[in-house]
């Protein structure tokens, strides 16, 4: 063997030896440390998303260059970020896991670059963005280049943003500054062992006296019950990682493809049930995911905010193979109303799925928009027009389906034709009207009511003569606001039947930088 091979040999060992190092991160202490907080390491994490064997790394052998404040002799393998590529389900995404066992996961100018790097990949060859949050928070040791970074890292995130998907998991500490990362992402999928926040409890109390713990502030159940930061709650890393690769198999792979079509065999028999689950009575309360669970192929929804705003419900599902974006009222939460937050909730989504080409199904069951003092001064008119808003400037296929109530302008908004819905489709117990009878009666027989012998008799007459005039869906197909009364037992059939002839669905719109929606 020549002294050429031999040199050759070594140097290789020697690599195979400097990647393991680089590659256990802060080390096995560390990494059972890791393991007795409930939470899984950054590599573990890649591991359980990507597809066996896929994993391609970039930048395991990057260091930062400070050398103040002790960081000349710094041991940060990675630079406390894990970065790379790999596949899901057999398509391509690129990632960024933060390593908490380096130095916390702090997040300097190297560690920022190296997740911008990968954006900028994501960017150039359509895939989706996922980033693993897991991090104690700015590096202080860096000072203006640790902002200077975040502040590279917040500019991808815009650039990306309506190109590819982008997927924030908060699998521990996210705090300061890092939190708008994942806000200006798509969806943040949230784990117990995850928390947010812009200032951490001791701050608060120091500077306002409140009390208040980690979960309370900037938990799981927090951001999705209350400030609606949250689009899932997972229990643990490995759930987190689940939602995540079930999520990305209902999206395309960036803004100029269709959604994956699931081929299998999925029957659009009639369906005698359906009907039974809406009540007659108006007022009556129900589930509308068992209305959505029918129509859908398999019954297999994926709830997006399950726990934010409840009055409505949004998220992915298939209809005959193909993906769908969900949007409904719910009648068992608030009667179904649109208020400010479903309002937030509702639009954000929508134009999720105009911009990444995943057809819009509405479920139509709504009384209203909510009245009171608070959310007028809470600002309903302004929250309320971005769900106008996001239908109207939405060009991908929309098909609605109004269940029962559909009044004023709740109606409108809700995907009415008038803001270009494609089908609109009616159960025979839809009532579509300005308002409800017993609403619209008061104030247009109030005084024949008042002078009749038997008020409450006639008032019963005049109830029923106007819901058999005006609130019916005949009155609004005559009109053609609607194009067909259906038998609900239809419902999935018609539905499919709409998508595939809308799956074409081509709309021109006047050239312009972007609208002014709402904010």
């Amino acid at each position: 063997m020549s002294k050429k091979d031999i040199t050759m040999r070594k140097r290789v060992e020697a690599l195979h030896e400097a990647r393991e190092v680089a590659r256990a991160g802060g080390g096995e202490k560390r990494a059972a440390k890791q393991h007795e907080a409930g939470k899984l390491t950054a590599r573990e994490r890649l591991a359980e998303l990507l597809d066996e064997g896929s994993f391609s790394e970039v930048g395991l052998f990057r260091r930062n260059r400070t050398v103040t404040f002790g960081m000349d002799t710094a041991d940060l393998p990675a630079d406390g970020v894990v970065t790379g590529s790999g596949t899901v389900l057999g398509r391509p995404i690129h990632v960024a896991s933060q390593d908490f066992t380096v130095m916390g996961g702090s997040a300097g100018e190297t560690h920022n670059k190296k997740v911008v790097q990968m954006m900028e990949a994501a960017l150039e060859t359509g895939t989706p963005f996922v980033f693993i949050n897991d991090s104690g928070g700015a590096r202080v040791q860096e000072g203006i280049d640790s902002l200077s970074g975040y502040g590279q890292v917040f500019f991808a995130n815009v650039k990306l943003s309506g190109v590819v998907p982008q997927i924030s998991v908060i699998a521990g500490p996210c705090a300061g500054g890092a939190v708008y990362s994942p806000a200006l992402t798509d969806f943040i999928v949230q784990t117990r062992k995850g928390h947010m926040f812009i200032t951490g409890p001791n701050v608060i109390k120091q500077v306002t006296g409140e009390d208040v713990s980690q979960d309370e502030l900037g938990g799981a159940d927090a951001h999705m019950a209350v400030s609606g930061v949250t689009s899932f709650v997972a229990e643990d890393d490995a759930q987190a990682l689940l939602i995540t690769k079930k999520l990305l198999s209902f999206l395309p792979q960036n803004n100029t493809e269709d959604p994956p079509v699931v081929p299998g065999y999925y029957t659009l028999d009639y369906d005698p049930e359906i009907g039974d689950v809406v009540p007659a009575d108006g007022k009556a309360g129900y589930d509308v995911r068992e209305v959505i669970g029918r129509v859908i192929d398999n019954a297999d929804f994926l709830e997006v905010q399950a726990g934010y705003a409840k009055n409505i419900v949004v998220g992915f599902a298939r209809i005959n193979g193909r993906s769908v974006g969900i949007v409904a009222n719910q009648p068992s939460a608030m009667a179904g109303v649109l208020d400010i937050n479903a309002s937030d909730k509702g639009s954000k989504f929508i134009r999720f799925c105009d911009c990444f080409n995943i057809p819009i199904i509405t479920f139509v069951d709504v009384p209203g928009y909510l009245p009171g003092v608070a959310q007028e001064h809470g600002g309903i008119i302004r929250h309320g027009a971005k769900i106008l808003f996001a239908y109207s400037a939405a060009t991908v296929p929309k098909i609605t389906v109004v269940l029962r109530k559909a009044y004023g302008g709740a109606y409108i908004a809700m995907a009415s034709k008038d803001l270009g819905a494609d089908k609109v489709l009616a159960w025979p117990t839809a009532e579509i009207a300005v308002m409800g009878a017993e609403g619209a009666v008061a104030i247009v027989f109030r005084k024949e009511v008042a002078a009749a012998a038997d008020p409450d008799a006639r008032r019963a007459e005049l109830v029923e003569e106007y819901r058999e005039t005006f609130a019916t869906p005949f009155m609004a197909a005559s009109r053609g606001l609607v194009d067909d009364i259906i038998d609900p037992g239809d419902t999935r059939l018609e539905i499919a039947k709409a998508l595939e002839i809308l799956v074409s669905k081509r709309q021109l719109r006047p050239a312009k930088k972007h609208g002014l929606n709402p904010v």
